[in-house]
């Protein structure tokens, strides 16, 4: 059996709870290690190690906390939170305000997720169109992503799924294509 000593004032965990707690976890896993290395422990040494009998009670799930504090404490201690990244550093993505739903805005930004959300992505594609625009060698390619575009939007604003309003303009394929020409010949491509 491991040798149990309280802790000094000075120790972080000063707490008369934590100790009895600290002390019954101990006392569980030397009996543990007995039972797996083969070694029996008699019901005396399980009741003075403070395993539960059956005039005694389980400990409470109010008591849970403080177990998990213990082996959070522990595992501190044994240095398995030593060199984690970002230590020391802000977790990055945190902002001011609470939204809901910052894991799912997260995995479509990590992911590059598209066309799962029509009214955030559009609004996305309808800022990016210009430089899409501008990639397309051929005036036929630009006639195409723009009716694509506003396909997209009329079938967005067409589907009764819940969300935010699709509030994105569809764009004149005409007034575009002269834009797209305009573009090039500003930067010397003909």
């Amino acid at each position: 059996m491991r040798a149990w000593r309280a802790k000094g004032p000075d120790d972080a965990g000063a707490d008369p709870v934590r100790h009895a707690v600290q002390y019954r976890v101990d006392r569980e896993a030397d009996l543990e290690r007995a039972a797996q290395g083969g070694a029996t422990v008699g019901e005396d040494d399980a009741e003075a190690a403070g395993a539960p009998s059956a005039a005694q009670p389980r400990p409470r799930m109010d008591d849970r906390h403080l177990w998990v504090d213990t082996v959070v404490d522990q595992a501190i201690r044994r240095g398995e939170f030593d060199d984690l990244p970002l230590a020391g550093k802000p977790i990055p993505g945190l902002r001011g305000t609470h939204d809901p739903d910052w894991w799912l805005k997260s995995l479509v930004e990590r992911e590059n997720i598209t066309g799962v959300l029509p009214a955030a992505q559009l609004r996305r594609d309808d800022a990016e169109l210009d430089e899409t625009l501008d990639r397309e060698p051929e005036e036929s390619r630009v006639r195409q992503v723009v009716q694509d575009f506003n396909a997209r939007v009329i079938d967005a604003r067409r589907q009764l799924m819940g969300g935010p309003p699709v509030v994105t303009p569809t764009r004149d394929v005409e007034r575009e294509v002269q834009r797209w020409r305009e573009r090039r010949r500003a930067h010397g491509i003909r």
